[in-house]
């Protein structure tokens, strides 16, 4: 299989795999089982992904990545909206 093929299907599949995580979110208004570190965690290494990718100059870890943070981004957002803890 083409190398760029392969990095193109992996980085499809790994940034569209917290879009259920957040439509069940943005449906039930309920993030209790969401845990908080692990997104930011998440957040960072994929913009360091993205960076990476910039820096060697890697179109589809740029687009893969930058995607995967808007989406976990999002949920981040939701978080905070739907968080019932004060």
């Amino acid at each position: 299989m083409d190398e760029n093929i392969l990095g193109i299907v992996a980085g499809v599949l790994t940034s569209i795999s917290m879009i259920p995580q957040l439509v069940k979110v943005i449906r039930e208004k309920n993030v209790e089982d969401i845990s908080l570190l692990m997104l930011l965690v998440l957040i960072s290494g994929l913009s360091l992904w993205v960076w990476y990718g910039f820096a060697k100059d890697e179109l589809p870890i740029i687009l893969s990545n930058a995607f995967a943070v808007l989406v976990n981004v999002s949920l981040l957002v939701c978080y905070i909206i739907y968080n019932k803890r004060k």
